[in-house]
């Protein structure tokens, strides 16, 4: 099904950030490095500063590190100087990954991105080969239980978001970028508390997988979304609900 991140949910259901706090900050402290680099660093004048200061609040960061990363953003303390880099690639079945890096040291960092496809049964591409397939959203993801899907549809349409969707046991809505902070304002206000949200690479058609397939992609994915340079790591790939059970059961 085009339009969907299965990677997002099985990310969510296996704990992979829930579990890893430490590394959850230090991927936020480099996001809103970068932002504040960029484009200065007061959150009310940088759209993208606030999108980094959210979702660092939102993993329960406290306010002085945020503080630190914003400063060292602005050249106020050393430890500002990241770079941005994208890697493009594909990973077993021919499944297209897509990978935002933030680094201090590319030279470090590219060689250590190529062996995790490498022993995965991935290849890195050249630039461009696969960002073509995704769309840059942000992504919800609700328990079905703990919201009404009426009203959710309501306040996706009253701020501009693209759909509400049921996407195997969740609810998914997805939106724009530049509305991707209203939407989250939004859901605070009327008391809604989404599992899952995060500004992502969302597919725009997916490439179906079997078990032994899929075991292989996903063991790319982690190891991917583990290193400490990956802000953030998304893939086309879609598990039938067959071969996810086979997944969990093996």
């Amino acid at each position: 099904m085009a339009g969907h991140s299965h990677w997002a949910g099985i990310k969510h259901k296996k704990a992979l950030i829930d579990n890893k706090r430490g590394k959850v900050w230090s991927k936020c402290s480099k996001a809103i490095i970068v932002a504040a680099k960029l484009g200065g660093g007061d959150p009310n004048q940088n759209p993208r500063l606030r999108l980094a200061v959210a979702d660092a609040k939102a993993a329960r960061m406290p306010k002085d590190t945020i503080e630190r990363a914003i400063k060292k953003g602005t050249g106020e303390l050393e430890g500002g100087n990241l770079e941005e880099i994208v890697y493009e690639g594909y990973g077993a079945g021919g499944v297209a990954v897509f990978c935002e890096i933030l680094t201090d040291n590319r030279n470090r960092t590219a060689p250590e991105i190529r062996k995790i496809f490498e022993v995965c049964d991935g290849k890195l591409g050249g630039t461009g080969c696969v960002a073509w397939m995704f769309e840059r959203k942000g992504l919800f993801l609700f328990a079905p239980e703990a919201v009404d899907e009426d009203t959710l549809v309501e306040l996706a349409l009253e701020h501009g978001a693209d759909d509400v969707t049921r996407e195997g046991d969740k609810l998914q809505l997805t939106c724009e970028v530049d509305v991707y902070g209203d939407v989250v304002e939004a859901l605070e206000a009327a008391d809604i508390e989404a599992e899952m949200k995060e500004v992502t690479r969302i597919p725009t058609n997916t490439v179906d997988l079997d078990a032994a397939t899929g075991k292989k992609v996903l063991k790319l994915m982690e190891r991917l979304d583990d290193h400490d340079d990956v802000q953030n790591v998304s893939a086309n790939f879609n598990l039938p609900d067959e071969a996810m059970a086979e997944i969990d059961a093996g």
